[in-house]
């Protein structure tokens, strides 16, 4: 019977028993398969609690975003309205304004939480 994983032991066991299952052939629908999507959701939340991923600053997240978009600065100065502005905030010389934050969230997809911390 599977349990919540509490322990670091509890957790190396998990992770053993989940390599084991995609060792094999599971079937869809069967017991090993769904054995192994409820270890990987008690792993997940137990990594979440117990090794939680700082977020990126808000300019590390917008060039990644960026990167990921196959966009140019020379459109990120569009988004942002200015492409003087957009420079300054790419260097980290300005700030950005809550209009920008809206706008970067609305186009870029980048969670609010993540552009407005400090930087």
């Amino acid at each position: 019977m599977l349990k919540p994983i509490k322990t670091e032991e509890q957790y190396n066991s998990a992770l053993a028993r989940i390599y084991e299952l995609m060792q094999t052939d599971i079937k869809e629908g069967s017991a090993s398969s769904d054995e192994l999507e409820i270890l990987s959701i008690l792993v997940k939340e137990y990594e979440a609690v117990n090794f939680p991923l700082p977020s990126p600053l808000p300019l590390e997240a917008i060039k990644f975003r960026m990167d990921q978009m196959g966009m140019s600065e020379k459109e990120l100065g569009d988004i942002l309205g200015y492409r003087s502005r957009k420079s300054e905030i790419l260097s980290g010389k300005r700030k950005l304004s809550l209009s920008m934050i809206r706008k970067l969230n609305e186009v870029l997809h980048i969670p609010a939480d993540v552009l407005i911390q400090v930087y």
